[in-house]
């Protein structure tokens, strides 16, 4: 079965989408993920004047060379009760004067600052949660959420940062006791719960590549109030869990509001690059699930690949949008991939807008005992972000100057496009798990329909490893790249981006873009390199782009906010053809999505600048955040 089209029975009202005040409530800003601000004071016109009007630093920042693991730190500032707040990745939380910084209060979660499951200690922020009827002078009517590595996810009064003595233990739920089937890791809380009436919508992340079988997927319905557990959706079929695992929800989720819909992003089974062992179909997972908010009910999925061995999960919230199509208003959503396509879907019925069609993929190449899947999905439009068929040309100066490296490389090594089968001799990966798109989505303009995206445009090598040639190996993993087990598996395998033993791509820039679609005909409108990429303290022309990890915003006042580049800056761009208009340097690259709030009646702009060493080793604890200058 190809997808689950269980659909709505009633007639459902239209929904209003984008947040209307200027507050930024959630990760993406507001519940449909528009990432949208209509706070309009800043403009094309005048945000050459923007300034940084005040920094702050947490403190909270490793580079790895000492006991501490490094730090990524990809938080989106929460702008709500007239307060902003932070999560760190040593789990703290921290409340700050929205115009001046000041700190109001902090709390520290004492979590066990130990890389259980990543190869860093990573945070993504927090989640603000409030009564709909508040108590008067009662405590914790306005909650703050964060979740840790080891599993624990705690709540504290948003006024004062103490525990929540009605959630949990005290103020603490112990997330993993719902970790009962092949449980080799706890179930990290690094991607905040999705926060909507009374409930909390949390998922988790685990130990990519480590193990073949492992905890099977789920999402999990909290209250709000006390941490009780309302309902849970299960990915991975019963039969099928003493063979796999994960198809987790990781990344951030959206929500209906009218519909009373959740919209989750699943990712891909496990072993991620060898499917032998679960050749039975799980049609939940790399899909865009719906589910019923009240229940937990699944009322449609659809599935994005089939059978997945490239681990292209769906890594980012789908954005909900209201589109005009041949003069009808269509409830939709657009999900961003790792595989470079946008599927823009009925987000009552999960059927494709513009068409969908399945296309016949390579199958000769795969390992022993793997079994393909003989089609996959192909959207008609919108057009993708990269080249389905061909990967970029090598650059001929990094083959140079690596005296043939790059060419060495991929000698023998398979290519027939996007789904190139995982080999023995191996496989050039493109786009890759690198992507593509990646967890931060793309940002809707709702007065337009118009959609900003960065992606990456990186080519990647994957090799499968037979188990007992694998377990002679020596050498390790870093952040995304180098030899990961897959123990249970016939393979291990050997990942690496194509570059030179000095750090070159071996690959023909841009190494990065910023794409705006118009969703109402699914069209392309542009695509531009984004970002500079740096080497050695040198920057690259701009014409080469970057690899960027994060996402836009873009508000009422005809601007894009992105900080995203390894090259430490953040920009202000223009939506009428992507030209850069406006940009500052901050302490590392901003890895994160950006806020977007009022206060006291002046717009600022907030990105925290973090580092993450897929991109460059910097590392940090800034929060910066500008404002145009007072008159």
């Amino acid at each position: 079965m190809r997808s689950v089209a269980c659909t709505l029975a009633a007639t459902l009202l239209a929904a209003p989408l984008a947040a209307q005040d200027a507050d930024w409530t959630t990760f993406n800003g507001d519940l449909a993920a528009t990432k949208y601000s209509p706070s309009a004071q800043i403009t094309p016109a005048n945000v050459g004047d923007l300034e940084k009007v005040w920094e702050y630093h947490t403190g909270d920042v490793s580079d790895g060379s000492g006991e501490t693991p490094a730090s990524v730190w990809s938080a989106t500032p929460i702008f709500a009760n007239d307060t902003l707040y932070i999560g760190t990745p040593f789990y703290r939380i921290i409340a700050l004067d929205p115009a001046t910084g000041e700190e109001r209060w902090s709390y520290d979660t004492q979590s066990t600052l130990e890389a259980l499951t990543q190869p860093a200690l990573k945070n993504r922020g927090v989640t603000y949660w409030e009564a709909a009827e508040p108590v008067a002078g009662a405590p914790c009517q306005k909650r703050i959420y964060i979740g840790t590595m080891d599993a624990e996810l705690h709540a504290v009064d948003a006024d004062t940062g103490a525990l929540c003595e009605d959630f949990g233990e005290g103020g603490i739920v112990t997330v993993n006791q719902w970790n009962t089937e092949n449980p080799e890791w706890p179930l990290s809380l690094l991607q905040p719960p999705t926060a909507y009436g009374d409930q909390l919508f949390v998922g988790w992340a685990g130990k990519d590549w480590e193990y073949s079988v492992a905890s099977p997927g789920t999402v999990f319905s909290l209250d709000a109030r006390t941490g009780a557990l309302n309902w849970q959706v299960d990915f991975i079929p019963r039969e099928m869990r003493e063979r796999t695992g994960t198809a987790n929800v990781w990344a951030s989720m959206s929500v209906d509001e009218e519909r009373g819909i959740l919209y989750l992003p699943v990712s891909s089974p496990s072993p991620n690059y060898y499917g032998g062992d679960r050749t039975d179909p799980i049609d939940l997972a790399t899909s865009v699930t719906a589910v019923d908010t009240e229940t937990g009910e699944i009322l449609w999925s659809r599935q994005l690949v089939h059978h997945d061995v490239w681990d292209y999960d769906t890594n980012a919230a789908p954005t909900l949008v209201d589109l005009q199509v041949n003069g009808e208003t269509v409830p939709a959503l657009v999900q961003t991939t790792k595989q470079s396509m946008l599927y823009v879907l009925n987000r009552e019925t999960g059927e494709p807008v513009f068409g969908m069609e399945e296309q016949e993929v390579p199958q000769e190449g795969a390992v022993p005992g793997e079994e393909l899947s003989p089609t996959q999905p192909y959207v008609t439009a919108p057009p993708p972000s990269h080249d389905y068929e061909n990967y970029p040309e090598m650059s001929q100066l990094a083959n140079l100057v690596s005296f043939g490296e790059c060419a060495e490389m991929i000698e023998g090594m398979r290519y027939e496009g996007l789904f190139t089968p995982p080999s023995l001799e191996g496989s050039i990966v493109y786009p890759g798990t690198a992507g593509g798109m990646q967890w931060g989505g793309g940002a809707l303009d709702p007065e337009t329909n118009r959609f900003y995206v960065n992606v990456s445009k990186v080519v990647q090598t994957l090799k499968l490893i037979p188990r007992e040639e694998y377990d002679d190996m020596e050498g390790g993993s870093g952040n995304e790249q180098g030899l990961y087990p897959q123990i249970g598996a016939p393979y291990g395998f050997q990942l690496e981006n194509w570059m030179t033993s000095s750090g070159l791509p071996c690959w023909v820039p841009p190494y990065g873009t910023l794409l705006a679609y118009d969703l109402n005909t699914g069209e392309l409108l542009w695509q531009v390199p984004f970002g500079r990429s740096t080497k050695w303290g040198f920057f690259g022309p701009a014409r080469w782009g970057s690899p960027n990890i994060g996402a836009p915003v873009v508000t009422a006042g005809g601007v894009i906010f992105i900080g995203a580049a390894m090259d430490a800056q953040v920009r202000a761009i223009d939506p009428a053809d992507g030209s850069v208009l406006w940009s500052d340097f901050v302490e590392a690259p901003a890895v994160s999505n950006p806020a977007v709030y009022e206060y006291q009646g002046r717009e600022y702009v907030a990105f925290t600048a973090g580092g993450n060493s897929i991109l460059s080793p910097e590392v940090g604890d800034q929060l910066v955040v500008y404002a145009l200058p007072e008159e």
